[in-house]
């Protein structure tokens, strides 16, 4: 039977073939591989679950992504799914048309079951492309034996998800025959014992993107620590919420120390991300010492950063090529700012992204940097909103900022002078103050994008400072 068949006599083909359940399964020794794709679909369609298991056993592809086809984790597909490779990992000799290498249960590639159903023009070869994939994903471990399970983690519960649960009990069962792939994981909050097992279950050189937002407890900290030294290909780190109880100074120091230790072993990250961390406070050029490359995003967030903490970050080289910078939320408010006009002098070739938000940022501080921001000239994003400034100190910002001619969205706080007592923007005032403040960048460049006062998220529409962040990549959200 030819590609080109129209769809519907491939699904009729599909659907006379599963009508005798033992003759489909007797056939598929011998069936082509082109036909493989639709009758899998098929048979998943009509849950055809004894076709599905021998079929996997005989898939003659390296590439088998499951998770297009099931949108929600369905146990007892999945149970017929490994069932098909437990029979092939217990054969000594490999069948001959044993291809399988990947099982893909995130829902990232439809095209491959498109263009075997007809439903698309081939501009590749489904193999080609299944083995594109297949280097793409995997990381470059030299252990090809093992079959991986490609999954995305996000653990929102104290409990695991469904497809997680089942496919961690499984692996342990399996031992070193299946590695549980996970490129991207999210922890929001979840007990120790579940956190230990899904790191003891996951293969960490897979670990691309790591999120955990509770650490609060010092013991977390420590047992985090173990297994991020494990992640050897980590390219995003994001980690929040590190305030728990220490009894001393000694104690910080010790956690500091043992913590920033392990980025000597992560030679591939280019994202970090740390909010509300106390525990590095004071001893932040602990960890950017061990920095092993330079990063392109480095976000200071929901702290109070200490002044030996800040002078640190100009003198590394592993900074010195910074796309995205955020110091936002109290991070500035008790210290000076020199270092940070040396920090933007040294990355003013790279930066694109500066987020400064309501980091404490007054008239007295803000001519320290001014010169060197206005040197950044590849800022396409500059964020300065929640910041104490009068009226004539906003006029010399927008002074320096309106040389930057590739700035797309710029956010500025309204002036002092249109507050009341309270700190709220009186529109009545703030009304010819702003018309003001944007004929004075007119006569430099015409604004894209520009805001003063209460800034919305321009993506999603939110008031929220942090979602406008995340929307902008700079926690590793995607845009």
């Amino acid at each position: 039977m030819s590609l080109q068949a129209p769809r519907r006599l491939l699904q009729l083909a599909g659907q006379s073939l599963l009508r005798d359940q033992a003759l489909a399964i007797s056939v598929l020794d011998e069936l082509p591989r082109e036909l493989f794709p639709p009758l899998f679909m098929e048979a998943f369609t009509s849950r055809r679950c004894e076709v599905l298991k021998v079929m996997v056993q005989a898939w003659p592809f390296p590439y088998l992504p499951l998770g297009s086809l099931m949108k929600t984790p369905d146990l007892e597909i999945l149970y017929y799914v490994v069932d098909g490779i437990d029979c092939l990992l217990a054969q000594k000799v490999r069948p001959r048309r044993w291809k399988l290498q990947v099982v893909e249960m995130r829902d990232v590639d439809e095209n491959f079951w498109t263009m075997w159903s007809g439903a698309r023009t081939l501009s590749c070869s489904p193999e080609a492309m299944s083995k594109r994939q297949t280097v793409e994903d995997c990381p470059r471990t030299g252990e090809k034996q093992h079959l991986k399970v490609f999954l995305d983690v996000c653990l929102k519960e104290d409990s695991m998800d469904e497809d997680l649960s089942f496919f961690s009990g499984w692996i342990q069962l399996r031992g070193r025959s299946v590695h549980l792939c996970c490129t991207k994981v999210v922890n929001y909050s979840m007990n120790i014992l579940n956190f230990r097992n899904v790191f003891e279950t996951v293969y960490p050189d897979s670990i691309q993107v790591l999120e955990i937002w509770d650490m609060c407890w010092p013991c977390m900290i420590v047992e985090f620590s173990r297994y991020l030294s494990q992640m050897r290909n980590l390219r995003k780190l994001f980690i929040s919420d590190g305030c728990g109880y220490l009894p001393s100074l000694e104690s910080q120091k010790q956690l500091a120390a043992e913590f920033s230790s392990v980025f000597l072993r992560l030679q591939y990250l280019q994202m970090l991300y740390i909010r509300r961390i106390c525990f590095l406070e004071g001893y932040l050029e602990q960890l950017i010492r061990c920095l092993k490359s330079p990063l392109e995003t480095l976000a200071l967030t929901y702290a109070s950063l200490e002044e030996e903490d800040l002078k640190c970050l100009p003198q590394y080289p592993s900074l010195s090529q910074l796309k995205q910078l955020n110091l936002s939320h109290g991070a500035l408010r008790f210290i000076h700012l020199e270092p940070l006009q040396a920090l933007l002098e040294k990355v003013a070739a790279t930066l694109q992204t500066l987020f400064l938000v309501d980091c404490g940022i007054r008239d007295s501080k803000l001519g320290i940097i001014l010169p060197a921001l206005s040197r950044c000239s590849n800022l396409t994003t500059f964020c300065f909103h929640g910041n104490d400034i009068s009226m004539d100190a906003l006029k010399d910002l927008l002074r320096h900022t309106g040389r930057l001619s590739n700035l797309c969205l710029e956010t500025y706080p309204a002036p002092r002078e249109s507050l009341d007592d309270s700190g709220r923007v009186v529109w009545e005032l703030l009304t010819p103050l702003q018309a003001e403040l944007m004929r004075i960048l007119r006569e430099v460049r015409q604004p894209n994008r520009i805001f003063f006062g209460p800034v919305s998220c321009p993506c999603c529409g939110t008031s929220s400072t942090e979602q406008l962040e995340f929307n902008l990549c700079l926690w590793g959200r995607p845009a």
